[in-house]
């Protein structure tokens, strides 16, 4: 097999170490390069520009092109093109610069960031401290409701120093702040964006219905087109303030069936195909111009109970089914073997894991004995939510399958992308199958949304888990500062998880693409968003 392993799982784990890096970077800018070097550079970009029409055929279509809207994988790999964080990740997740070329921490509840000049938004506006201040501020504000708000829930204010010099004041320390300002819902957005939305706010709109329709970051791309439901296309930033992209344009093409997107790969109408599924590995690697890109995440893949319903109320029913699902059918059945068995939220390379947390086992058996504990011996009739992804509709199918030896009669609904975020962040569902990418990797990320009672809903707890003692263990690990004394906290929480069992944890995914062999210097990164600012079509 051909397949690009880009980073072996193995490799992966050593980050655990170094995502404490993540928490405590130490804000120095990367080393400059002579002049005969930028030279060099230019010349390469001019060559490369305008290299192609780069079209990605993808499963969904984006749901918000706000920075601060829906927290969705398929509007992240669109709008981190189009707007840019203080700082940045790196393939090791370790804190770069971004739009903030520095950093210092004054004091426990103090930093100051000092910024890029010379940049400017899509719409022509500034780039500066004010702009930071202004998109930070509407962040905060709980009129825009954003579910990214938990990000920067320990600032207190923004403030201005001066041009080119922002300060966040802090209400306590909090370790993971450099690693949150790399996440795109943290992306500064145009101050003339927001003002244009907060005024057509105030005739009667809704947040964001401007912004969608105008985008304007300081990214490489910029939005050309949105056809709702059909595909999203972006064109280089030509005054962008770093090197040029190298493409003509990218289209985000929306076509949902797996089978459909291997066959546009195939014919050439399409460059990358975006979840492929592994039943398709072989026939995309058997192609003679294209094959597998396949590389590890820092997500997990899960089936979640509302545990504000009946029966998912009962600790004891959520056990049992746990307990009766075998996450290795599903994997080599579903998943075709690829993926690695989760035991938790957190994937190996993300801060806070824990390998030596044991999940409930597979035990039929006893499954039946909670089951009839909890009043149900007869088991009882539900409903599992999934959207319109052939994988997740697959694990459903197989979820009816073995819960039927239990007695647990589940009817599946397949629901539109953006229908199915709704019901789910409205609590309108029972069961549901869905994945959180830990995009900071850090264990804040990666439980507070999901676990935290004050986070139902949209900001990621669609399983309405509510414990007092995790929700002081999560609060907790956010305030401490000590990585030694955090990755206690966050082995007790997921101690606790595994009793409550909100949820019931399949995989961490492996990523599986197919490329053209004409796409150059394409890749996707840990947390699933495509790199494609220096990809270029070669003819």
């Amino acid at each position: 097999m051909k397949s690009k392993h880009l980073v072996l799982m193995l490799s992966l784990l050593f980050v655990l170490s170094i995502a404490l890096v993540a928490c405590a970077g130490d804000g120095e800018p990367e080393e400059t390069t002579d002049e005969n070097d930028s030279a060099e550079e230019g010349s390469e970009n001019e060559e490369a520009a305008g290299s192609g029409e780069l079209v990605i055929t993808v499963p969904s279509d984006v749901v918000s092109l706000s920075a601060q809207g829906q927290n969705d994988v398929p509007s992240s790999n669109v709008r981190e093109n189009i707007y840019e964080t203080l700082t940045t990740l790196n393939d090791d997740q370790e804190i770069e610069p971004g739009l903030a070329t520095d950093w210092e921490q004054v004091d426990d509840l103090t930093w100051e960031f000092h910024l890029q000049e010379g940049v400017t938004f899509h719409d022509g506006a500034e780039f500066n401290a004010e702009a930071v201040k202004k998109s930070f501020d509407r962040l905060a504000d709980e009129e825009i409701a954003s579910p990214y708000v938990f990000l920067i829930e320990q600032v207190e204010s923004v403030e201005v120093v001066d041009d080119y010099t922002v300060r966040f004041n802090l209400e306590y320390p909090y370790a993971p702040l450099l690693a949150n300002l790399a996440h795109s819902g943290t992306a500064i957005m145009s101050p003339t964006i927001i003002d244009e939305d907060y005024a057509q706010l105030e005739d009667g709109g809704d947040v964001d219905e401007y912004i969608n329709q105008n985008p304007s970051g300081t990214g490489p791309f910029k939005l050309e087109d949105w056809s709702a439901g059909e595909s999203v296309t972006l064109t280089p930033y030509e005054d962008y303030w770093g090197d040029n992209a190298k493409l003509d344009s990218v289209q985000f093409k929306v076509v949902a069936e797996q089978s459909s997107r291997v066959a546009e790969l195939e014919t050439g109408v399409t460059h990358v195909a975006d979840q492929i599924g592994p039943n398709n590995m072989s026939r995309v690697d058997g192609l003679p111009d294209a094959s597998v890109l396949q590389s590890p995440s820092v997500s997990v893949s899960y089936i979640g109970f509302n545990t504000e319903k009946e029966p998912f109320d009962d600790v004891r029913v959520r056990q049992a089914l746990s307990m009766a699902i075998n996450k290795d059918e599903i994997i080599n059945g579903v998943m075709n073997g690829v993926g690695i068995p989760a035991i938790g939220a957190l994937a190996p390379p993300v801060f806070g894991f824990d390998d030596s947390i044991e999940g409930l086992p597979y035990d039929v058996d006893q499954a039946k004995e909670l089951l009839a504990e909890a009043g149900y011996e007869d088991g009882f009739e539900t409903t599992i939510w999934t959207n319109d992804n052939e994988q997740r509709v697959d694990t459903a199918v197989a979820l009816q399958a073995q819960l039927g030896e239990i007695g647990v009669d589940i009817e599946i609904r397949e629901l539109e992308w953006g229908a199915y975020l709704e019901g789910t962040a409205n609590g309108e569902h029972d069961m549901f199958i869905l994945g959180w990418s830990t995009v900071t990797a850090d264990a804040d990320y990666g439980l507070y949304p999901l676990f935290h009672s004050s986070q139902h809903g949209e900001p990621g707890n669609r399983s309405f888990i509510s414990d007092d003692e995790v929700d002081e263990l999560l609060d907790a690990g956010r305030r401490e500062t000590d990585p030694e004394a955090r990755q206690e906290i966050y082995s007790e929480v997921q101690e606790k998880l595994v009793d409550l069992a909100p949820m019931m944890y399949t995989h961490h995914q492996e990523y599986l693409l197919g490329v053209s062999d004409s796409v150059k210097d394409f890749s996707i990164n840990a947390q699933g968003i495509y790199q494609i600012k220096d990809a270029y079509i070669e003819e």
